[in-house]
């Protein structure tokens, strides 16, 4: 990819990080004022990633006040000034953050793999070679959706720009009253807006799981790293002065991830309560999110060379440069 073009496909994600820039040495949190009981401040974001978090968007985790917000890019500030604590974020825009920071941000655990698919309202597409000629429609352009569906493409001899019409929407719910409109319509959609173009018409059909696509690929390159859509950061102010919640909140969230599995309806609840999902779509979507849970040496194996791929396509992707070891928290 032209690193014109590679420059201008991570701006979205530099101009939230740079308002860290300003903030390096992160504060920590010292517990309230009044000597009263240590809260930690945990933010989610409106996606998969929150309903890995369902223990603590139900207020199940004492202690923890998680709050549910619309976009990244209202995460990034909070964590600059202190207010947050712990966030799910996308994995891309993790690296960023500790690039911008010099190293003020933590990554803690993978939260969510690979979740997106092909998505068709008709019965042409089989495969990843009948997108040839195709008409796609796809949404956040310059965000790690788009760096994904092109590595994907291109690693299958396809040819992003030249041998289909990717038209870009600047959100997924686009994507899916398109898909709705146009007889013959393909997008790529993630979770849960797959599930939602399903749920709202009966003609559309999963074509192409481009989550398998991907494994596909890595496992015949010789590199399996999965496709790592979103991770929990930590301040490292944070992390250095209070290990033990960290420690905490990873066996925590370990156990919510454990619950989502074993009872994807109460998942649901819980996320519909937070106002991330309607609870029918959440119910519909949770099987296909592949909410996860890897922290350790297997995080950062995994998470290193997902970022190692973006890194090659384009650099700044993921920050202009790879993370250093102190960018994976190992406890």
């Amino acid at each position: 990819m032209p690193d014109g073009k590679g420059k201008a496909l991570a701006m979205p994600y530099i101009a939230a990080a740079i308002l860290l820039t300003a903030a390096i040495a992160l504060p920590s949190c010292a517990g309230p004022a009044d000597g009263g009981p240590m809260r930690v401040s945990v933010a989610a974001i409106k996606g998969p990633s929150a309903i890995g978090m369902a223990l603590f968007l139900d207020g199940a985790a004492e202690g923890y006040d998680c709050e549910v917000y619309t976009t990244a890019d209202e995460v990034v500030p909070r964590l600059a000034k202190g207010e947050l604590d712990i966030a799910a974020v996308p994995a891309n825009l993790s690296s960023i953050l500790y690039a911008n920071t010099e190293g003020g941000v933590r990554v803690i655990a993978i939260g969510t793999m690979g979740m997106t698919y092909v998505v068709e309202r008709g019965d042409s597409v089989r495969s990843l070679a009948d997108l040839r000629g195709k008409v796609v429609y796809a949404g956040f352009k310059g965000k790690s959706p788009e760096f994904d569906l092109y590595h994907i493409l291109m690693g299958n001899g396809i040819d992003p720009e030249g041998d289909l019409t990717i038209e870009w929407k600047s959100e997924h719910s686009e994507c899916v009253a398109a898909l709705s409109a146009v007889d013959g319509a393909v997008a790529v959609l993630p979770q849960p807006f797959a599930a939602a173009a399903l749920m709202a018409d009966g003609e559309a059909r999963i074509a192409v799981d481009l989550n398998a696509e991907w494994d596909k690929l890595q496992s015949a390159s010789g590199a399996p790293f999965p496709l790592v859509t979103g991770v929990v950061v930590v301040r490292a102010g944070f992390a250095d002065e209070w290990p033990e919640l960290v420690s905490e909140f990873l066996d925590l969230y370990k156990e919510s991830v454990r619950m989502v599995a074993s009872d994807p309806g109460w998942a649901a609840a819980a996320v519909a309560a937070k106002g991330v999902f309607p609870e029918d779509l959440a119910l519909a979507a949770i099987p296909l999110c592949n909410v996860t849970f890897v922290e350790g040496s297997e995080m950062k194996e995994g998470l290193g060379g997902y970022l190692g791929i973006l890194y090659r396509l384009n650099p700044q992707s993921i920050g202009g440069a790879l993370p250093g070891d102190d960018f994976y928290h190992i406890r």
